[in-house]
């Protein structure tokens, strides 16, 4: 007898009075008689996370090469990842250097990371960069998905004004840029990023937010009957994942308004905070890498870049201990005390970036995880922030690609190999195969073999 499968499309939707709530990936989407394989429903996901004021070396940079390297002191959180985890040396984004303009390496840096193209001088609005990797990338993906790209943050941004020797803020806020005039400005509030993905509410202002929240209720209260309704059509194990998928949801729901209990209940003035940011960074942080995880899962966007702070950033990390600005200490002239806390603040987000990943790790997506389906970079685009070095970057490419990364290496490649190398390999082995980006010469070797 032949059994006719019906399935579900990969981009079916919960919807209920007006909320509308994306579908992870479910074995009832796979057509009868394809296999649990289907290329098609395990895209490649690309991820940019990027950390300031560069990293120092003898903190970040491995012992060994090839496979027989061990992680140093700062990447030890990254140690549960191995398997998954390529140590890129030796690669650059040359255009980050002067050329004769002088100061404002913070602002090149963060320009040229994903670029590769020398910003134009400006405090202006005639700013000039060129048009990042992730957004080569979000306009071939955009039409498979809800949204092109995502570009979210820790610390709030702003595109006008000088920030850096003469150059735009633009260049120092946002490593993501549409066209080569056009600077994609960073979300770091949760609350709008939540209801960016999933549907928003009447009001701005917290009290009358929070007013609304509470009356609301949790989005997935309006879907209730669509999940009824959905569970009959699934089978045991399609009904854990949308089980766990949507617990994902209203765990970050309960979270953010906590965060806006929080804040609505504080009587102090708050500047340049989103009302729904958890205070602590951590909390901030991870909050915003759980919804770059559901915004995968659903599949509401393949693209995302993520600054764990802006460039330049002078922010203290008083929950590791360390009362002084992150910039200052990198400005350490060999001061061993400074060296140290650097040391410790490179650590710090490295740990958070861990924590990503092994939310990755642990999300089902087809037949795999998204971590096996992603490719997520990591680093900076300044090697030692005392001398403003844009050689010898430190970068780490975690995930599978789909079976196109073969992690559990450090690779060293020539020294001022262009990054950008770097960043054509990584678009064509996520189907968007691109001739030319910044300053590139070809694609760089061994990703996927020694």
């Amino acid at each position: 007898m032949m059994v006719i499968k019906k399935h579900l499309p990969r981009r079916a939707f919960l919807r209920g009075a007006g909320a509308v709530v994306a579908l992870p990936f479910l074995d009832a989407m796979v057509p009868a008689f394809a296999g649990t394989t289907n290329s098609a429903a395990s895209p490649v996901r690309l991820g940019f996370v990027y950390v300031p004021n560069g990293i120092i070396e003898s903190g970040w940079s491995p012992s060994g090469e090839g496979a027989a390297f061990e992680f140093n002191a700062t990447m030890k959180a990254l140690a549960p990842f191995r398997d998954r985890t390529l140590i890129l040396s030796n690669l650059a984004q040359i255009n980050g250097r002067s050329f004769g303009d002088g100061g404002g390496d913070h602002a090149r840096a963060g320009a040229t990371w994903l670029t590769g193209v020398h910003p134009k001088k400006t405090e202006g609005a005639d700013i000039h960069a060129g048009i990042s990797a992730d957004q080569v990338a979000a306009r071939e993906m955009a039409k498979h998905t809800q949204f092109s790209s995502l570009e979210i943050g820790v610390e709030a941004p702003s595109l006008a004004g000088g920030c850096d020797s003469g150059y735009s803020c633009a260049y120092t806020n946002t490593i993501s840029w549409s066209s080569p005039t056009t600077p994609n400005p960073m979300e770091v509030n949760p609350r709008a990023l939540f209801e960016r993905l999933f549907g928003d509410g009447d009001s701005t202002d917290a009290a009358s937010r929070l007013d609304w929240m509470r009356q609301r209720g949790s989005l997935l209260d309006f879907v209730k009957g669509s999940v009824d309704r959905m569970e009959t059509k699934l089978g045991r194990g399609d009904r854990h994942k949308l089980t766990e998928y949507l617990d994902a949801i209203r765990d970050i729901e309960r979270r953010i308004q906590k965060a806006e209990e929080q804040k609505t209940a504080t009587k102090i003035p708050v500047i340049n905070l989103p009302v729904s940011a958890p205070e602590e960074f951590v909390d901030h942080a991870r909050l915003m890498m759980d919804l770059m995880v559901i915004a995968y899962q659903a599949d509401l966007t393949r693209v995302v870049t993520f600054m764990l702070a802006r460039e330049g950033s002078n922010r203290s990390y008083r929950e590791i201990g360390i009362s002084d600005g992150h910039h200052n200490c990198t400005h350490h002239q060999n001061d061993p005390d400074k060296i140290s806390k650097t040391i410790q603040i490179n650590t710090h987000h490295v740990n958070q970036f861990a924590y990503l990943i092994d939310r990755m790790k642990s999300t089902p997506d087809g037949d795999g995880t998204l971590l096996d389906h992603s490719m997520i970079l990591y680093g900076s685009s300044i090697s030692d922030g005392n001398r403003h070095t844009h050689t010898n970057l430190p970068l780490a490419l975690i995930g599978g690609a789909c079976g196109k990364l073969k992690g559990g290496r450090h690779i060293r490649y020539a020294e001022e190999t262009p990054m950008n190398n770097l960043l054509l390999s990584m678009l064509d082995k996520a189907g968007v195969p691109t001739e030319k980006l910044g300053d590139s010469t070809g694609k760089v070797q061994h990703l996927s073999e020694i």
